[in-house]
């Protein structure tokens, strides 16, 4: 059976961001502003743009703040001093998903 790829775009905008995520455009500005790790690219027009990376960044701190609870204050030190272990976490924590998702699927397709 023929199944379509989906197409990733290479930049994304902050209203695509922010629908992938479910907040509001004015906080990912705001985190954009707090966290020195999101730096998006700009058009020519000053529009951001956002590559893969920058939204798995803008994840990592979506989750510290509303899954795991941390103050801003709280989610920039844990970023400071354990970068590399939450990227992996964030990684780890995307595949899983992916995998549960594809399961989901397969069990509807039974």
């Amino acid at each position: 059976m023929y199944k379509e790829q989906e197409i990733k775009k290479i930049f994304y905008s902050i209203g695509d961001v922010a629908e992938m995520l479910k907040v509001k455009v004015s906080k990912i500005r705001f985190w954009e502003k707090e966290f020195n790790i999101i730096k998006p690219n700009r058009n020519s027009f000053g529009k951001r743009k956002f590559t893969e990376k920058d939204i798995s960044k803008i994840k990592l701190i979506n989750e510290l703040l509303t899954e795991r609870k941390y103050t801003i204050k709280g989610a920039k030190r844990i970023i400071k001093l354990k970068k590399e272990k939450i990227e992996d976490e964030q990684e780890i924590i995307e595949k899983l998903n992916k995998i549960k998702s594809f399961l989901k699927e397969i069990q509807k397709n039974i």
